[in-house]
């Protein structure tokens, strides 16, 4: 099966969602690259960025999991490669 690679964007503006979220991403651990956190203390938030390398209908459904989780959005960028 093909795969593309993408970024999700995420932001977690509720820190209890953080658990539910990293069990999210452990799910889907052999398509994930790489990962980066960055806490903003200054506005109570983090920024991550997930890189991904996955069957299309996998990063959408990685997608879905995260942005149905109370206090977190998601965002995902497509390369054309």
């Amino acid at each position: 099966m093909e795969t593309r690679v993408a970024v999700l964007a995420i932001i977690v503006e509720d820190g209890n969602a953080v658990e539910q979220l990293n069990a999210t991403l452990h799910e889907s651990a052999q398509y994930i690259i790489g990962r980066m956190g960055i806490p903003y203390r200054a506005r109570g938030i983090n920024v991550m960025s997930i890189a991904v390398d996955a069957p299309e209908d996998k990063i959408s459904a990685l997608a879905g999991k995260i942005g149905n989780i109370p206090g977190v959005s998601v965002k995902t960028a497509y390369s054309a490669v």
